[in-house]
């Protein structure tokens, strides 16, 4: 169990985001159009997973604008975007805002993705929404970068998840 904050309040996740080094947990997801995505429809990529509560707050869209900004110069990258919301929420912010240089997957099915990531909130008032977090992954497959962060209201530290990515 990790703890985070809510504007300065103690709440708990589920479990541990997976470690660095370790093999990053499959997963399905349900895309805008309603149709899955997996893990393994991005072999061979490095992938950035943006994890966030929910787009309609403030720090979660900044952070959906920045990775889709950062996005369009990375090579051999996919950023997937990955809340609670439903897939009809996504579609519309992406298309308000001009999204499109990352994909929007929703976990609102049943929450499988959130509890093998260890990130879904156990309590508080965002329960059972997930923990804001960034984990990169290897073409391998492999975890090589994670944060949570610790203010859920705060941003991700998106300079570093970049780094980890050249650094891959």
């Amino acid at each position: 169990m990790a703890t985070v904050t809510l504007k300065g309040n103690e709440i708990h996740t589920l479990g541990n985001l997976p470690s660095t080094g370790s093999k990053a947990p499959v997963f399905t997801l349900a895309k805008n159009d309603l149709s899955s995505a997996s893990l393994s429809d991005f072999a061979g990529k490095k992938v950035v997973l943006n994890i966030f509560p929910s787009v309609d707050t403030g720090t979660c869209a900044q952070s959906v604008r920045q990775f889709n900004q950062e996005a369009a110069e990375l090579e051999n990258t996919v950023v997937l975007c990955i809340s609670k919301d439903l897939p009809f929420a996504q579609a519309r912010f992406c298309g308000a805002e001009g999204i499109d240089n990352v994909i929007m997957l929703s976990d609102f099915r049943d929450g499988s993705f959130g509890q093998a990531y260890g990130l879904t909130f156990s309590d508080g008032p965002l329960a059972p929404l997930h923990s804001r977090s960034v984990v990169v992954i290897d073409e391998s497959g492999k975890v090589i970068y994670t944060e949570q962060v610790g203010e859920t209201v705060d941003e991700p530290n998106y300079k570093a998840a970049l780094e980890a990515l050249a650094d891959a």
